[in-house]
């Protein structure tokens, strides 16, 4: 390890994160300049996005409701308008696995034998120092075949042949994380810049010698105005390192419900730079929660293994999305497979066949493709999408779903939804965001609990299904009991108590859930104050 100042960096910029062997090669002056190019021509308008984004949520607070916008009824109306062409690569997405980008998650997932990858520095990551660099700097090696992995067990892993490689399609944090460790001008730069930045330096060229290119998926956005933004920073960054204006490519999350009333907008906001749009479940039934946590009983939403993507409210976010994508030449993408193979026999049938369903009813539904979480999943979507598509590398042209007519009323329909707020999922709330926490201040963002992969959107979730039921003086169903705070710290000691290792083992991870689960104002996403918390 080295000092800090032993990088080479453009002026007003200052790295305060540990040197380790080989930072340099992603931290290079190119990709530092880059950094501070974006933040001084961006950074402002992410800060003022930010800020629209709580005075929507206290409208909503005071009684207004979300809807699609007046002001750009006349690019939802026109019909001339369609997104750059699929780029290579990114034709046949049926399959598509997701993770982290360490050494061997990077190997793991490019040897699944899906069509492409979502390597994550985002929501199954975290932002640990270590993690900002190394995870560009495994795929850098990946793409010059210069990666492998040895276990501590001495099991050793290396890639496959490259032809036999799935898409990468890079995942930066979203935009309201900071990088604390990258400074420009004396302030924190954008975690989403940084990630974004440093990747596209790095492997861009190698991407594009490869026959493909450098291809994003861009999370959280609440609104067009916010892929506006991204647009920019992609004709900035595109110039810098002298490539053709749209090489890039991004797939958008529509994983917000403020994003659900724009999703053509940010389209069009895109177009030259778009690939698609995704349905991010987790994270839209997080975003559902939080936007609307202080509206009263209407919104209070029920266990959350019982919100299913066939109650009202999901089904008319996920019709609509295929819908948009399809009339405007893009690809639709499904939402996460999260099931892990358990040692028990049974436990493994019934979540497959649970799994099967739920991708039967997305590649009827039109949907082009969809996630797994883990490799085992992998051949299981494949049938179900093989079975669907045939032959064709997509659904765009021939599920038009030109039938789908959705209401902004239809999206806000939670209290349609099916089922209760019981004890067991407030216990059990308790127990994935408590779990969660300590492994992500512990620097891992994917978590196997339950035989399901957890990430930052379930964890949320967790929190903010608390949080709302403590506000709203929601009562259980099975016990009759109110949810106070007083239960929710009684019942905290009791899950750690049962929890692996020691109590004091989840000392921080306690701290940080109290802190956005019960505090009297709500965090908006529990990975700020974590991320406060971490070195």
């Amino acid at each position: 390890m080295s000092d800090s100042s032993t990088l080479a960096t453009p002026e007003g910029v200052q790295v305060t994160g540990p040197i380790q062997e080989r930072y340099d090669e992603i931290l290079s002056p190119k990709a530092l300049d880059l950094v501070a190019t974006l933040h001084r021509d961006l950074n402002g308008r992410r800060l003022e996005a930010l800020r629209a984004r709580q005075a929507r949520v206290e409208a909503v607070a005071a009684g207004e409701d979300l809807h699609f916008l007046e002001e750009t009824r006349s690019i939802r109306e026109d019909d001339n308008w369609r997104v750059a062409p699929l780029a290579p690569g990114l034709e046949d997405r049926r399959v598509e696995m997701t993770g982290p980008t360490d050494r061997k998650m990077v190997i793991n997932a490019l040897n699944s034998g899906a069509r492409a990858w979502l390597a994550d520095q985002e929501d199954a990551n975290t932002p640990m120092w270590g993690n900002v660099v190394q995870g560009p700097l495994n795929l850098m090696d990946a793409l010059d075949d210069n990666l492998d992995f040895t276990s501590p067990e001495g099991k050793e892993y290396k890639l496959v042949s490259a032809d036999k490689r799935p898409t990468i399609i890079v995942r930066p944090r979203g935009w309201h994380l900071p990088e604390k460790h990258i400074t420009v001008d004396g302030e924190e730069t954008s975690g989403s810049l940084v990630d974004f930045a440093l990747y596209f330096v790095a492997c861009a060229q190698k991407q594009i010698d490869r026959g493909k290119g450098p291809y994003f998926y861009l999370p959280k956005m609440e609104s067009h105005l916010e892929a506006r933004i991204w647009n920019d920073a992609f004709v900035i960054a595109q110039d810098a390192i002298g490539i053709p204006q749209g090489t890039i490519r991004a797939t958008c999350l529509i994983e917000t419900l403020p994003a659900a009333f724009e999703m053509e907008e940010i389209l069009y906001e895109l177009r030259e730079h778009s690939s698609g749009l995704n349905a991010g479940r987790w994270d839209y039934l997080f975003s559902v929660i939080k936007t609307y946590r202080t509206r009263g009983a209407d919104y209070i939403v029920p266990d959350r293994n019982s919100v299913t993507m066939t109650v009202p409210f999901m089904r008319a976010y996920t019709e609509l999305l295929v819908s948009t994508c399809h009339k405007r030449g893009a690809s639709a993408m499904g939402g996460m497979a999260a099931f892990i193979p358990s040692k028990d026999d049974a436990v493994n049938t019934a979540a497959y066949e649970k799994v099967t369903a739920d991708k039967t009813r997305e590649a009827n539904d039109g949907f082009d493709g969809s996630w797994v979480a883990h490799p085992a999943m992998v051949d299981t979507c494949f049938q179900v999408f093989n079975d669907v598509l045939g032959g064709k590398p997509n659904q765009i042209e021939e599920k038009k779903r030109e039938d789908v007519h959705v209401t902004a009323e239809q999206i806000l329909d939670v209290k349609s939804t099916p089922g209760d707020v019981t004890s067991q999922g407030l216990r059990s709330n308790i127990d994935v965001a408590l779990q969660y926490l300590r492994s992500w201040l512990a620097g891992r963002g994917a978590v196997g609990i339950h035989n399901l992969m957890e990430d930052a959107a379930t964890a949320e979730i967790s929190r903010s299904q608390i949080w709302q039921q403590i506000k709203n003086d929601v009562v259980l169903a099975d016990t009759g009991e109110q949810v106070t705070k007083e239960m929710v710290l009684a019942l905290v000691d009791d899950v750690i108590a049962e929890l692996p290792g020691e109590a004091s083992d989840y000392d921080d991870a306690k701290a940080t859930f109290l802190e956005v689960a019960v505090a009297d104002d709500y965090a908006d996403f529990l990975t700020l104050p974590a991320y406060r918390r971490m070195p």
